[in-house]
């Protein structure tokens, strides 16, 4: 289930074009619940790939410099340490 929050967000759509109306202000959330697939793979010269598609055909993509990954790894680390989930 794909879950997208649009804040400010207002388009113009003419003739089968999309165009923005107004000021520059939007910002979004996207959330992916219900992940049947995750991979990680090279993006470019610096960056990490995380892909996740739901088993809708919805797909979040996120490109991560190698420390934020790492960082990440480190909290998945902690929660496995910690969390009660992982038992």
């Amino acid at each position: 289930m794909l879950n997208l929050i649009v804040d400010d967000f207002m388009v113009e759509i003419k003739d089968g074009a999309i165009k923005n109306v107004g000021p520059s202000n939007k910002s979004g959330t996207a959330k992916l619940f219900d992940v049947e697939s995750a991979e990680a793979r090279e993006f470019g010269d610096k960056r990490v790939k995380i892909v996740c598609e739901d088993d809708e055909g919805n797909e979040v993509q996120v490109a991560l410099f190698p420390e934020q990954v790492r960082s990440v790894a480190r909290d998945i680390e902690a929660l496995e340490d910690d969390s009660p989930m992982f038992e």
